[in-house]
């Protein structure tokens, strides 16, 4: 009897693509939140509650979220 020890990936080539560009969305949503701070912690920074941070960083994320889930779920194509 021959065995037959071929290593196989779980997913397919496009789908570590999807989820690379997922994970790399989600690394820019972060990024996009950081920031703020100051120096003096007795005065309030108001850009703490500017767009960037309170709208468009958090759907990036959720975004990236979805990317990476869909590269789950996505059947490939061997």
């Amino acid at each position: 009897m021959e065995n037959n020890n071929k290593s196989e990936f779980l997913f397919g080539k496009e789908n570590y693509k999807f989820l690379l560009i997922g994970l790399a969305v989600i690394a820019l949503g972060f990024i996009l939140m950081s920031g703020g701070a100051n120096e003096d912690p007795n005065v309030f920074n108001e850009d703490v509650f500017n767009f960037r941070r309170i709208r468009l960083a958090p759907t990036v994320v959720l975004l990236g979220f979805g990317i990476t889930i869909y590269s789950i779920l996505v059947k490939s194509k061997k």
